[in-house]
């Protein structure tokens, strides 16, 4: 055999492997995306084995058997299975999605399992429910907001922006013309110091708002 050939047994290992070190780089990439919540674990379909495990969370080991002899059959259409919910070792939920990986043939190769640990979020969820639950709130009390010129200016503000598909912080010199304007016409500047407040809210300068409403009355 000379320099130029190659056993045709080692080459075809040697094929055989690449497509599995491919999808380790696609596990190790998933694992450090969402680390230290996700934990990625390739399975070979081939030998039925846990080919590689990055970030490992579920306590399983490089060998273990995958026990996925179902996927091995070309009738398997499926892509992608999930995602579904499971329980970790500790305890903690798990939501899980698998997906099929096939040869350039077409043929079931690996499955790529990627598990997220869930609880932190559940319970970051649960904090947030209860932090901003109304159950607790009480309607305004009408001794403190019977003249809040403020939140009427914010209330009438945010309509407006909404009706336009406008953002407070990308308007422009018109639009904040056209929104002085329209706040003088809905009574907003009788309160003391609007103006002042509008000013701020639009950030711009109180001459400019005070330019605008000299405007009306000229």
């Amino acid at each position: 055999m000379n320099a130029h050939e190659q056993d045709p047994a080692l080459n075809g290992s040697a094929q055989s492997r690449l497509p599995l070190d491919n999808f380790r780089a696609i596990a190790d990439a998933i694992a450090t995306l969402f680390f230290p919540h996700a934990e990625v674990v390739l399975h070979d379909l081939r030998t039925q084995k846990v080919d590689y495990i990055a970030n490992n969370l579920s306590k399983r080991e490089i060998g273990d058997d995958s026990a996925l002899e179902d996927m091995l059959s070309d009738d398997v259409s499926e892509r992608n299975i999930g995602p579904y919910e499971k329980l970790n070792w500790d305890g903690q939920k798990i939501r899980s999605l698998s997906s099929v990986l096939r040869d350039s043939e077409g043929h079931p190769l690996a499955v790529l399992c990627i598990n997220l640990n869930i609880s932190l979020f559940e319970n970051a969820k649960a904090a947030l429910d209860l932090f901003l639950s109304p159950s607790k709130l009480i309607p305004q009390p009408d001794s403190l907001f019977r003249d809040d010129w403020q939140e009427r200016i914010n209330t009438f503000l945010h309509a407006w922006l909404r009706e336009r598909q406008l953002s407070l912080n990308l308007l422009t010199r018109d639009h904040k013309r056209e929104l002085v304007l329209a706040l003088h016409a809905e009574g907003a500047f009788k309160g003391k110091s609007a103006s002042n407040y509008v000013a701020n809210v639009l950030n711009m300068g109180r001459a400019t708002v005070y330019k605008h409403l000299k405007e009306l009355k000229g």
